[in-house]
């Protein structure tokens, strides 16, 4: 399981089931705490919550979850390191100062010129 899926789990539980602040807590879009939701619950293959009009509750899965998440993240592997970016940047291209001053007014070479 995805550690970043299984802390946004946690921040769920501990704002008492508001997902609301639980995505304010976290400075993340709601719309992606719902999508870390859905995938858990695919992952696990049952409902990790019980969605009513007058709030959420756990499953039982979802208690398993919550007592085995902070093992689980415990022990995932840490994530690799970022390869190195050579330094120097990206190449940008110069803008110039237009045509050499000896060519000016002349039309470009095999270009027509625009008629007005």
């Amino acid at each position: 399981m995805n550690p970043t899926h299984l802390t946004r789990f946690l921040t769920i539980v501990d704002h008492d089931l508001h997902v609301p602040r639980a995505a304010a807590a976290l400075d993340i879009p709601l719309a992606s705490l719902y999508t870390t939701i859905d995938k858990l619950e695919a992952e696990t293959g049952q409902p990790l919550f019980t969605r009513a009009k007058n709030g959420w509750t756990l499953t039982p899965a979802g208690a398993l979850l919550r007592e085995d998440a902070p093992r689980l993240i415990a022990e995932a592997p840490a994530p690799p390191d970022k390869p190195k970016v050579p330094a120097g940047g990206k190449a940008k291209a110069s803008k110039g100062k237009g045509r050499a001053p000896s060519v000016k007014g002349q039309p470009k070479p095999f270009k027509k010129r625009q008629g007005r």
